[in-house]
């Protein structure tokens, strides 16, 4: 899968994104990692307006992968969307 098909939305200070970028790593996947918290102004906002429109409560992790959304560390999940 390529790197844009995987888009995960994470916080710097979140252990749980912290999990994510790991697991996805070990998988050897490649993946757009935007980390919110280092964003500010206007790129921020446009940004979590993104997330809410994947995940209404705007928590993280918010994964896209391809047309799937996976919110929160939930291997089973990513692997799942991973193989639609």
């Amino acid at each position: 899968m390529a790197a844009n098909d995987i888009k995960l939305y994470a916080l710097t200070t979140c252990i749980h994104c912290r999990n994510t970028r790991e697991y996805l790593d070990s998988c050897g996947l490649k993946y757009h990692c935007v980390e919110v918290d280092q964003l500010t102004g206007d790129e921020r906002k446009a940004v979590l307006d993104e997330v809410r429109k994947l995940n209404p409560d705007c928590s993280f992790p918010t994964i896209q992968i391809g047309d799937k959304v996976v919110v929160g560390f939930r291997k089973e999940q990513i692997e799942e969307a991973l193989k639609a």
